[in-house]
């Protein structure tokens, strides 16, 4: 009888030829490094995987100006997901709201304006007083608002981030960089995608006021979709941009351009080399079972494994083919078995070198067995035991 150890199951990805780039046979090209970007802070990031592809002064305590609205809706997202708050709640406007300085949405005193409104008053018009009102209405004042967009910056592992208002006007103490911006868009667009296609509306009309969208790439490239620019004279001209082309999201970070035009000429610059000389695929769906593993002493004899989300990688163009991953399972799987727990790894390497590791786990709960099955299978580990140690 063979021993109680891990096994390895090979999955070869090759045979999927249908995601193959059309000039595969290509001669393999190094990368080049990124472009000069003309930026005080700037960073390239493949928002399924993480991959950072270029960046510069990343970690960087700086003045977002409003790309701080980032956090701002994020946090009011949640609040609606919980259903604390709800897109057609109406919104009473402060005197504080509307003598908000800067860009506006204009809104009036006392005038009663619904959730999504304010939003969309956010993300496509960059109205300060939007965004006080919201946080006013969400958390009483815009202070403790602030307060709850720390705390989510701490639980998303935002660490070079620190929020003391809803807008992002200059005050001290109030700073973010571009490596929690990437971190923070990304969440966004994966926890909201409801909401996300806001981001990419061009223009947005209050009170018979039409304002556009101040992202000029949304109107130059259309695979960016979203997300916020940003401009004081501290922080200077800021771009969060994401882009989608071929199943693969880009998020494109600058802060800090000497123009709005530089913004999106620096963003576009990154985003264009990022799709150029890299590829993204999803090799594995989560939830989906890899592997049938034998289950000892269960309800149930076998154990479906899998991930708990898809996999995906990030690899440069024209080596898919050189993709290998290998999974290893846990052979001695005793019940019960809860949903979740680890039970072996799927590891993925690129022409030998590793890439990727995630781990397999349960995807079902199965109790105990009865006492009969749990009986059996003992006997049986017992005598595969004794037989391996003659």
């Amino acid at each position: 009888m063979m021993p109680f150890k891990k096994f390895t199951l090979f999955l070869f990805l090759g045979f999927q030829f249908s995601l193959l780039p059309a000039n595969a046979a290509e001669p393999d090209m190094a990368i080049p490094p990124p472009p000069t970007i003309a930026a005080t802070a700037y960073i390239l990031k493949d928002a399924n995987t993480g991959k950072i592809l270029a960046e510069n002064n990343a970690d960087a305590k700086l003045a977002p100006a409003s790309l701080t609205k980032i956090m701002t809706v994020y946090v009011v997202f949640n609040e609606i997901k919980k259903g604390t708050l709800h897109l057609d709640d109406l919104v009473t406007v402060s005197a504080k709201a509307r003598a908000a300085s800067g860009s506006r949405m204009f809104i009036e005193v006392n005038e009663r304006v619904k959730i999504e409104d304010l939003l969309k008053g956010v993300i496509i018009q960059s109205g300060n007083d939007a965004s006080v009102a919201l946080a006013e209405h969400v958390a009483g004042s815009e202070e403790t608002f602030a307060e709850m967009m720390n705390q989510q910056a701490a639980r998303l592992g935002m660490n070079n981030s620190h929020f003391k208002n809803s807008d992002g006007l200059p005050i001290a103490d109030h700073y973010t960089s571009a490596r929690d911006l990437a971190i923070l868009t990304s969440v966004l667009i994966k926890e909201f995608p409801e909401y996300y296609p806001w981001f990419s509306q061009k223009e947005f009309t209050y009170n018979n006021i039409t304002q556009h969208n101040r992202n000029q790439l949304l109107s130059r490239d259309e695979s960016v979709d979203g997300v916020k620019t940003g401009f004081t004279d501290e922080a200077g001209y800021c771009l969060v941009a994401s882009a989608l082309r071929e199943n693969m999201r880009l998020i494109s970070i600058v802060m800090g351009t000497k123009s709005s035009k530089a913004r999106a000429n620096e963003n576009q610059s990154l985003l264009n080399y990022g799709f150029r000389f890299y590829e993204s695929h999803r090799l594995y769906q989560g939830k989906t079972s890899l592997s049938e593993a034998r289950l000892w002493k269960g309800a149930e004899q076998t154990l479906p494994l899998g991930l708990p989300e898809d996999l995906y990688v990030t690899i440069p163009r024209r080596h898919y083919n050189d993709l290998k991953a290998v999974v290893t399972v846990d052979k001695k799987i005793t019940a019960p078995v809860t949903e979740g727990e680890k039970h072996g790894t799927v590891n993925v390497t690129l022409k030998g070198e590793p890439l990727i590791s995630k781990d397999l786990v349960a995807l079902k709960t199965i109790d105990s067995g009865n006492i009969f099955r749990r009986l059996y299978d003992g006997a049986l580990m017992s005598f595969e035991k004794s037989d391996d140690g003659k």
